[in-house]
């Protein structure tokens, strides 16, 4: 027999973008093809565990620290030592579903980027992680056989910043989880008094970071509640890096008093939070696609989005876009759909259909297309 090796050291420790990709890509691998078997590697972090819809899959692990396995990869690179004896004999090719290849000598490859934003904002990176990404990026892209870019904003940066020749990058994009679809009432008015929530309330989901350009949508949200077109602003997500800005800005806000910091929220109580929202409202500097924009989109919100990187490929013509660096057109934009009700039914049904161009089939096939061009046509797809 031969084998497909994912990498899913992302599902594994963490429940963030790309632990999401890498779960819901192998979740929809595994009846995309037949003839070669599919396995898992990854490494496992003091915490991390195999997500139970997983477990049934022959699978390797090491057990290492983030920053030692980092290292131990990139020095395997650099000394030219390959790590192909980790990996099951019978391996056909590997997919690196995060920013880290392994070393192989005998194994084609194919890398998954979900995007360059380290190279367009350095300043929002913790030095060494900066370090890190702009010192292997680059080589793990030159030694991959295949590249899988989520949009064709992260292609362009992969071409633009490290000359990767486009013939090289296919893309492929993400798509919302199952569960995420307009829910009943009864449900979205469950979440309200779980979580202490208003009626009309914007939300916000992601980790807080600078990049997430929370401090200037925190500006317009003081407007939009004096003005009182909305009566909460909820924010979902954990701490990331550098969010003590965003903290301090906060505290002084005369609008404190309407936000709502929910931090991690399980999984499954999400489509409820976002089929509840006034509007869903997503700033970010940068996006190499915006996994949140068609959640909410798919839970019938209607989205304000920022007009940057992948954002426009993910919403289409159902959102609506404004400039993250002005604050005042994130306040215009979130006034005009907070004051129209028409606009906002009409938002969710464009959304609908929308989302409806996105499935995990969908990215499924078109991975298990890119192993079998990169298997010099071996892997027979069903």
């Amino acid at each position: 027999m031969s084998r497909v090796v994912v990498d899913v050291s992302a599902a594994v420790n963490s429940k963030a973008g790309l632990g999401r990709y890498a779960a819901s890509l192998v979740a929809h691998l595994r009846d995309t093809w037949v003839g070669p078997y599919l396995y898992l590697f990854y490494n496992r972090r003091p915490g991390g565990y195999l997500p139970l819809a997983l477990r049934d899959i022959p699978h390797r692990r090491v057990s290492l620290g983030y920053k030692p396995w980092r290292m131990l990869v990139w020095l395997g690179h650099l000394a030219h030592v390959p790590f192909d004896v980790l990996l099951p004999r019978d391996t056909r090719l590997f997919h690196a579903t995060e920013h880290l290849l392994l070393p192989l000598k005998s194994i084609p490859t194919v890398l998954t980027v979900h995007d360059l934003i380290f190279e367009r904002f350095p300043q929002y990176h913790k030095r060494l992680n900066y370090l890190f990404l702009t010192r292997t990026m680059p080589l793990f892209t030159r030694r991959a056989t295949a590249i899988i870019a989520i949009s064709h904003a992260t292609k362009r940066d992969l071409v633009n910043f490290y000359h990767v020749p486009e013939e090289k990058v296919h893309v492929i994009y993400e798509a919302p989880a199952p569960h995420f679809y307009p829910q009943p009432e009864e449900r979205v008015e469950a979440a309200r008094r779980q979580y202490g929530l208003p009626e009309r309330y914007m939300l916000t989901v992601g980790t807080i970071e600078p990049r997430k350009n929370l401090v200037r949508l925190l500006e317009a949200f003081e407007g939009i509640y004096k003005e009182r077109l909305a009566d909460a602003w909820v924010i979902v997500g954990q701490r990331g890096w550098l969010y003590e800005g965003f903290f301090r800005r906060l505290e002084q806000s005369p609008a404190r008093a309407g936000v709502i910091l929910l931090g991690f929220v399980p999984d499954e109580d999400l489509p409820a939070l976002y089929a509840g929202a006034t509007v869903f409202v997503f700033p970010s500097l940068y996006e190499g696609f915006g996994l949140p924009v068609l959640e909410a989109m798919a839970c019938g919100a209607p989205v304000v989005s920022a007009n940057t990187g992948a954002l426009p490929e993910v919403g289409g013509k159902a959102v609506r876009y404004m400039d993250p660096i002005r604050g005042e057109t994130i306040y215009e934009a979130l006034r005009e759909v907070l004051e129209d009700a028409d606009a906002r039914r009409a938002m969710r049904e464009a959304g609908l259909r929308q989302v409806a161009q996105f499935s995990w089939a969908k990215t499924a096939r078109e991975t298990a297309e890119v192993y079998r061009q990169v298997g010099g046509g071996r892997l027979s797809l069903k």
